[in-house]
């Protein structure tokens, strides 16, 4: 590649990842996850568009099978273990007994309706019966559930991929031969071997991470994503379920206490963005649209037997027993969002040779761009009518969750160093511009809500939230104060940066 080719591949990636970003606005007004923009540009570029030619399914598969690791260890660190504890068994029971039994009812059904071979039926019943962790996080999160439910929901989106994959890599064996005592002990071994190596790393990279003091603060998210991402290689390499280690292990660092937790948080969901742009968009390329006419009603079939019978079947059948309403179960059984790892899963047995498995990815590719549009949009209506979201904690959600650059505002945060002159200067006489204020004090561990008269001290974080046109002399207020004190003006001092 020469400097030129390299120069136009960047501005090309560039510009496609900022058209994804600007289309995720729109898709998040409209309530559906940004995954069809990202699907839609890849088909834009693609053979069928302005004419890139790919087609390296197995290129494909394995760059996106790595974003996927992004996307679940993001998902499992911003994940707060409080709102899954109470769920991990029912999530647990969802996404084995569930994917098992969505398997089987979506198999027959394919089989039955379709005419396909038992092979490809039970690929096919495989490969949709997971449900997507970046849908589930991009839509769910939006939506002011019980966090019971929504906890449920996101820890099975977490868990189900692992046993999809057990169960796709089994149908693709060529010449197929299938053995359930085999199958059984392998998805076993898979499944607990990938939870244990997932939970020691996490463990074992929590302990380090607080013992180990780093030279900079930028790092600690780096190693904490990092750590994920050896929990997925590690466990993959002992051909364990890389897909449950890598969201184990996130979830027990973002849930230890570690420094910087929400920088982590910050830096973790800006990867899995990029990891999520740039999965659909492969997957969009990959697909040639021209060929997808003849699969839209296969694939409408399927998807009505996944949505309105496999689904609600496995609901039913793996929650017996948790005390989830039936109501609940009925939200559980809409709210089964199928996106990238169905997708993704679809190139398995390509790859592997099966015969007829290219008719799968289209088949699979239009069941979930017909079935979000449905679903996705159509969750808070379902959940309102269903009685599981009332109009008090709505308005809750929208308040606590504003950001801060839609009230044109900004969060600054600093600490007083030693050698400071902003210690002992009371709040009243740091005289910051309105509307600057101190909202908060973080002193040796505790956090209060400062008065007129608290005096600053050596070692004191503030947390100040200003306007965006305030900033620069809010900011220069306090290099003032820290410099030459509380008359900081009287000796002409105004804060100049350095």
């Amino acid at each position: 590649m020469t400097l030129n080719q390299l120069y136009l591949a960047l501005l090309v990636g560039g510009l496609v990842l900022l058209a994804s970003i600007v289309g995720t606005r729109v898709a998040s007004r409209v309530g559906f996850p940004s995954l069809l923009f990202f699907l839609l540009v890849g088909v834009v570029l693609g053979e069928d568009g302005i004419g890139l030619n790919f087609d390296n399914v197995e290129l494909a598969r394995n760059v996106c099978t790595a974003a996927l690791a992004v996307i679940l260890v993001e998902g499992g660190l911003t994940t707060r273990f409080s709102d899954i504890r109470k769920v991990l068994a029912p999530a647990g029971s969802m996404a084995t007994v569930g994917v098992v039994v969505s398997t089987a009812v979506t198999a027959v059904g394919a089989h039955l309706l379709l005419q396909m071979d038992w092979q490809l039926a039970l690929l096919l019943g495989a490969i949709v019966s997971s449900t997507d962790a970046a849908a589930v996080f991009s839509v769910l999160r939006v939506l002011p559930l019980p966090k019971r439910l929504a906890g449920l929901l996101e820890a099975e989106s977490g868990f189900n991929d692992a046993p999809a994959v057990i169960l796709v890599l089994t149908f693709s064996v060529v010449p197929f031969v299938f053995e359930p005592e085999g199958a059984v002990t392998d998805l076993l071994y898979e499944l607990l071997a990938g939870a244990v190596l997932g939970l020691g790393i996490g463990f074992a990279g929590a302990v380090a991470l607080r013992r180990i003091a780093l030279p900079a603060s930028g790092l600690y998210p780096i190693a904490t994503f990092g750590l994920g991402m050896v929990a997925f290689a590690a466990s993959g390499s002992a051909h364990a379920s890389g897909f449950i280690a890598a969201y184990l292990s996130a979830v027990v660092l973002a849930n230890s206490g570690l420094p910087h937790r929400s920088t982590t948080r910050s830096f973790a969901e800006g990867l899995g963005w990029l990891a999520q742009i740039g999965l659909f968009v492969l997957l969009g390329l990959l697909v040639d649209p021209s060929e997808l006419t003849a699969d839209v009603v296969p694939a409408i079939v399927v998807g009505l037997v996944l949505l309105l019978v496999a689904r609600p079947a496995s609901v039913l059948v793996s929650l017996i027993g948790f005390g989830i309403s039936f109501r609940e179960q009925l939200f559980l059984s809409w709210a089964g969002l199928r996106g990238a790892v169905p997708i993704v899963l679809a190139t398995f047995p390509i790859v592997a040779g099966v015969s007829g498995s290219t008719r799968l990815l289209n088949i699979v590719f239009v069941l979930v761009v017909i079935f979000t549009l449905v679903q996705a949009p159509s969750l808070r209506f379902v959940a309102h009518a269903l009685g599981l979201v009332n109009r008090e904690s709505t308005r809750e959600i929208q308040v606590e969750a504003a950001p801060l650059d839609v009230l044109d505002a900004e969060l600054l945060t600093m600490k007083v160093r030693p050698m400071s002159r902003l210690h002992n200067v009371t709040i009243l006489e740091l005289r910051l511009p309105d509307p600057a204020v101190i909202t908060l004090i973080i002193r040796n561990g505790h956090t209060f809500v400062p008065l007129p008269d608290t005096r600053l001290a050596i070692g004191d974080e503030l947390l100040i939230v200003t306007t965006t046109k305030m900033r620069a002399a809010a900011e220069a207020r306090l290099r003032a104060v820290s410099r030459r004190g509380k008359l900081a003006y009287w000796f002409d001092e105004y804060g100049d940066p350095d």
